[in-house]
């Protein structure tokens, strides 16, 4: 793949030298599952069983505040960059290019420090062949250049940017469940990659989004108590995503590499409460109904910054390096992703260029110390919502359409996790400050664009 000359340039400056073959370097896998609510899972109180998921939490850390995106775009632009989605001006799902074309992402970072680089699933930063994963750091690319697809013909919403089922630049016809083909492609590279390269793998699964439609052997293995065709389907779509997730883990055990390898799973926003056979995509026989998407005991849904909305299941597992069985409450982003991959990656990498909103994260997933004071910062779909995260407090500024003024929510989330007393009018000075705070951070959106031009 020819690189830009501005990429050449940045690329030089940005690293002292490139580490191969250097066997302290972990391998890196990142799962992401799309739409999966806080309350989906099994260990959160779910109805549906999620073995494999829990296997992993027994073996590792869940991070219990892990914040992303209200919506799917924005938090891929987010993990991939270290910075704020909003930094890039994508706040909604994007079939445009998402990124400049000379970003430095995650998947470059590691390819120039050594690393073997892959993704299996959907991408959703640039629905067209010149701008998928292939130009941004991945050796190796399969899945869906758009959004969610289709569970068994892999067509996206109707429009330009249907077709978009591809490997490596090239656009492709299989057969199969969504879910089987993005596993099984993941499992194949696991199998025959460069054994000498670390590598990174990024998983982004269509499940649990719609439209869903599994097949008769998930449907017999959910609960009796789950009723109603589409939360029977929603429970299969669980099962098999969480059956992925085992058959990823079990391959990287069956190549060796389970005691160097840092796993990361987590889900892109909130849980949906949508239709699920919407039709905005082409038929593919799937069940009318409304998704039971679970958030609880968190507000809101999938769009929303509430908690609900952004605030994610997430678990990292790594023998021996993260202790086992534990929780850090600490709130964290996946911003913070980039900064802890590539400082694994090699420490002396130089990225002061790279304006990251992350912080390297590993004090908190190792347990060996804790983060600088910090305040997370959030962008809203179309920017019509802003939140800022500092300390036990949350700001959620409302810019309603027609309205002469912004509508303020605050909350307390240690005394009031669930969100329900907005508690704005009783305290005007921190009101006044983190008003303040959230339009300073929110005055440098869209800078990567500018820097582009």
């Amino acid at each position: 793949m020819k690189l830009m000359p501005v990429f050449c340039i940045v690329a030089l400056f940005l690293f002292v030298s490139q580490v191969e073959g250097n066997e302290s370097q972990p391998n890196i896998v990142f799962m992401i599952a799309d739409d999966l609510g806080w309350g989906d899972v099994e260990f959160h109180g779910g109805q549906v069983p999620t073995p494999h998921l829990n296997q992993l939490l027994e073996s590792g850390l869940e991070l219990q505040q892990h914040y992303v995106a209200p919506v799917c775009s924005p938090t891929r632009a987010g993990f991939m960059t270290g910075r704020y989605w909003s930094r890039f001006g994508v706040t909604t799902p994007t079939n445009v290019l998402g990124l400049p074309m000379d970003t430095v992402t995650v998947a470059k970072a590691l390819r120039d420090a050594g690393y073997s680089t892959c993704l299996t699933g959907k991408w959703h930063l640039g629905s067209e062949l010149r701008w998928g994963p292939n130009h941004f750091g991945f050796d190796h690319s399969y899945g869906s250049l758009a959004g969610g697809v289709t569970p068994w013909s892999h067509f996206y919403k109707k429009g330009v940017h249907s077709v978009t089922w591809h490997r490596n630049e090239e656009m492709i016809t299989e057969q199969g469940h969504v879910t089987d083909l993005l596993t099984n492609e993941a499992v194949d590279w696991i199998e025959s990659r460069n054994a000498d390269q670390p590598f990174f793998l990024y998983v982004p699964f269509t499940a649990v989004h719609l439209p869903i439609r599994e097949s008769d052997e998930w449907l017999e293995r959910v609960p009796e108590s789950v009723a109603g065709s589409v939360p029977r389907q929603y429970a299969a779509c669980i099962l098999h995503l969480d059956d992925a997730v085992g058959r990823i883990v079990k391959a990287i055990d069956n190549a060796g590499e389970s005691d160097n390898t840092l796993i990361v799973f987590t889900s892109d926003n909130g849980g949906s409460t949508d239709e699920n056979n919407d039709t905005k995509y082409p038929d593919d026989k799937c069940p009318n109904g409304q998704l039971p998407g679970s958030n609880l005991p968190l507000r809101g849904k999938k769009g929303d910054l509430y908690e609900g909305g952004v605030r994610v299941p997430t678990i990292a597992c790594w023998p021996g390096k993260i202790p086992a069985g534990t929780t850090a409450v600490t709130p964290v982003h996946v911003v913070d992703w980039m900064p802890t991959f590539c400082k694994l990656a090699d420490p002396k990498m130089q990225t002061q260029t790279l304006k990251w909103d992350g912080n390297d994260i590993w004090p908190v997933l190792s347990g060996s110390g804790q983060l600088p004071q910090r305040s997370l910062y959030s962008a809203g779909v179309h920017f019509r919502s802003r939140a800022l995260r500092q300390g036990d407090w949350k700001l959620i500024v409302f810019a309603e359409k027609g309205a002469v003024a912004e509508r303020l929510e605050l909350y307390n989330l240690r005394k009031d996790p669930r969100e329900k007393s907005n508690v704005a009018s009783l305290h005007p000075t921190r009101l006044s400050e983190m008003r303040q705070l959230l339009e300073s951070m929110a005055s440098n959106d869209r800078d990567a664009l500018a820097n582009s031009e």
